[in-house]
């Protein structure tokens, strides 16, 4: 069986992760088929997911690993994740944000991807506890160069989390004073019953503080993190203005937005009219 070269190893795995939650999990003579890949390929990305704590190896296949409200990934183990479903909506959410306003990004993968986009929309002040967004809006300055129109970036101080946020009272007291145009908010996990919802406590107390001092909040989170709950709730749905998500979600969880949430997008595919 010739090795199907056209998908990319993140791809694959994206794939095979995806299946494997579907499914509830999945045999490798199974894989070996549907990926038109060896059986030697398929183990490996395998243990790659196994490495990364998103799927337990079991004899023949894998089956997901069901996490702990508490557990809260790091930020490389996340950023593995979903890689092209993450810049299909940093893509799209970047198209959000005015010339000129101010903006801020909580912690996460998503937004680090967004943050790389938002480099293009000139004259942004940025206010992040995210030590990873700072540090691309840091790179892109030009030490003694011409950064006219570059962003005004301000990082919350505060605790750093495993998600390279910073969290507790110091961020909450310097967000709880100021006030945003747009919010770009990051989640470990969404739901009807739970809303928006972080596997840590003080990254809960947070994100409120975000959600309060912003006028119009957009979520951005791939498929997987809807039906997710983490320990603590920290905003209803009714909350969010519009939630931009990836194609890979499924029919019926897309009813379930539409019925819950004011709006949402899924980046690739035309937007409501009233999302925009």
């Amino acid at each position: 069986m010739t090795e199907n070269q056209n998908l990319l190893a993140e791809q694959r795995r994206a794939l095979i992760l995806d299946e494997v939650r579907r499914r509830g999990g999945v045999r490798v003579n199974e894989l070996t088929r549907r990926l038109n890949v060896s059986d030697m390929t398929v183990r490996r990305d395998l243990d790659a997911l196994a490495r990364q704590g998103v799927v337990e190896k079991v004899h023949g296949g894998a089956v997901p690993v069901v996490e702990a409200s508490a557990h809260e990934p790091g930020f490389e183990a996340k950023s593995a994740l979903e890689l092209s479903a993450k810049e299909d909506i940093a893509r799209t959410a970047a198209a959000m944000a005015v010339p000129g306003s101010a903006v801020a990004l909580s912690g996460g993968t998503t937004t680090y991807a967004l943050a790389r986009h938002l480099l293009d929309v000139p004259d942004l002040t940025v206010v992040t506890n995210s030590v990873r967004v700072a540090d691309v809006f840091h790179a892109a300055r030009q030490p003694g160069g011409d950064n006219t129109g570059a962003a005004t970036v301000v990082l919350t101080g505060g605790v750093r989390t495993p998600s390279d946020s910073l969290v507790g009272p110091v961020a909450d007291q310097a967000i709880g004073s100021l006030h945003f145009d747009l919010l770009f908010l990051g989640v470990h996990g969404i739901s009807v019953e739970a809303g928006l919802s972080t596997p840590n406590l003080a990254e809960a107390e947070t994100n409120r503080r975000l959600v309060d001092s912003a006028r119009r909040v957009v979520v951005v989170a791939d498929h997987t993190k809807w039906g997710t709950v983490g320990l603590s709730s920290f905003a209803a749905l009714d909350r969010v203005d519009v939630l931009v998500t990836d194609s890979g979600l499924s029919d019926a969880a897309r009813e379930e937005m539409a019925e819950h949430l004011p709006g949402f997008v899924v980046a690739g595919e035309p937007a409501d009219p009233a999302d925009s």
